[in-house]
């Protein structure tokens, strides 16, 4: 991690990742790592785990997932909000083994703010009352929907 960014205990979830220094709009700022996984291999290691309401698993493409919990970096610290200061995207490379997650920041940080992106969470199952409690966000945004999960997407 560069010394513009700091981790340390978070009112929002757990850990969290700090702007150590003031930081400019459309700034990347981090790669988000991992084990690279196929989906069907992470099907089979994580079958249970959309009841936890916690996951350090990032979907690269429609064949690979990075897996932070195994060789993640600070990235995985990053907290999800309603609100984002940044936001996750792909960078495709020659081969969809090769493409990353990058965080860029959205507007302009200011040292101490903590950093956080939209998950974007869209399960295959019902997004019930329990499955949104599960999920619940705790980001503090005065449009909170007070869940991680994210509508499905249509089509």
């Amino acid at each position: 991690m560069s010394r513009r960014l700091v981790v340390r205990r978070s009112p929002i979830h757990g850990n969290g990742v700090y702007a150590a220094v003031d930081i400019p709009p459309h700034t990347g700022l981090i790669q988000y790592k991992g084990r690279l996984l196929t989906v069907a291999a992470v099907d089979r290691i994580y079958a249970d785990g959309v009841d936890t309401g916690h996951t350090f698993l990032f979907t690269l493409n429609d064949r690979y997932v990075v897996d932070a919990n195994a060789g993640g970096n600070s990235a995985r610290w990053i907290n999800h909000s309603c609100d984002p200061n940044c936001a996750a995207y792909v960078e495709e490379v020659d081969g969809a083994r090769r493409d990353r997650v990058m965080i860029q920041s959205l507007r302009a940080i200011k040292a101490g703010e903590e950093l956080t992106y939209n998950y974007g969470i869209v399960l295959d199952v019902p997004h019930t009352a329990k499955m949104k409690r599960i999920w619940a966000c705790h980001c503090g945004a005065v449009r909170c929907t007070g869940t991680l999960l994210q509508p499905k997407r249509q089509g």
